[in-house]
């Protein structure tokens, strides 16, 4: 599933594209027809997100697109035949953009009060002006679950997701296992201010590469697939600052690496 620094690439990339344009809308898999028809015609005028949902806003409506698993969105030029390919459940057009949604979880048109209550359900999304991170640090006081778990939790901190849960929790020597509440204000700000220079970086690049140069086996240039990351998808393998064995186990339906050593309780 698409992280949250995809989104906001994605909403920079349809911002540039297409806001402040008319748009031809149309649901070539017929799934999306009525809201399709509804968007057809008018004018592109926001393109928002939060965590891991993308917000279209068309008068006083937003096309709300949760990619899920399996959702993909391509911005291309227009093709001469002009037919879609594969199961686009909404197009958005202008004469030199197509946009094509496929396999979304959720596409839905829904109104200013219904993003809001949208909005009211997600957790603070480290790439938004709005998020509160002593709000956040209140709520993890409260919380006896794992820190580790609590990452995933999008009602919590909205955009996370299993890559980002690793590496960030090892840059900052924090046991995934710790107990939320267990983590004190210094660390909380640490830890929340590295999770924006990452997911900023992310959305940059579109790529997720935690690793500072010294740890890589090419220190200068573009990271390498194998030396973007500290330790996820690394198990058995040695930690890249200290060497002990990578470790993997299940947390919160999800597999989560660390390094016993570099990672105290």
């Amino acid at each position: 599933m698409p992280e949250g620094h995809t989104i906001h690439r994605l909403a920079r990339q349809v911002g540039a594209r297409l806001q402040g344009r008319v748009v031809a809308a149309s649901s070539p898999q017929g799934r999306f027809a009525d809201g399709a028809a509804w968007v057809d015609g008018r004018m592109l005028h926001s393109v928002e997100a939060h965590g891991k949902h993308l917000f279209l806003g068309v008068d006083e409506q937003w096309v709300h697109i949760h990619l899920g698993l399996f959702g993909t969105v391509s911005l291309v030029a227009p093709d001469p035949d002009g037919q879609p390919r594969g199961a686009v459940r909404l197009r958005l057009a202008t004469d030199d953009t197509v946009l094509d949604l496929r396999g979304p979880t959720a596409c839905a048109v829904v109104t200013d009060a219904e993003k809001l209550a949208l909005h009211g359900r997600l957790g603070a999304d480290p790439l938004r002006r709005d998020a509160d991170p002593d709000a956040v640090f209140e709520r993890l006081q409260r919380r006896r679950l794992s820190i580790g778990a609590l990452l995933l939790d999008q009602s919590l901190i909205a955009g996370i997701g299993n890559v980002y849960r690793a590496e960030l929790l090892y840059r900052g020597a924090v046991s995934p296992f710790r107990e939320g509440r267990a983590l004190s204000r210094p660390e909380w700000v640490g830890l929340w201010d590295d999770t924006v220079r990452q997911l900023r970086a992310g959305a940059r690049s579109g790529r997720i590469v935690t690793t500072e140069p010294e740890h890589r086996s090419r220190t200068t240039g573009r990271a390498r697939r194998a030396d973007a990351h500290y330790v996820y998808r690394r198990s058995g393998m040695g930690c890249r600052r200290c060497g002990s064995s990578v470790q993997a186990d299940q947390l919160a339906a999800r597999t989560i690496y660390w390094c016993g050593t570099c990672q105290n309780m």
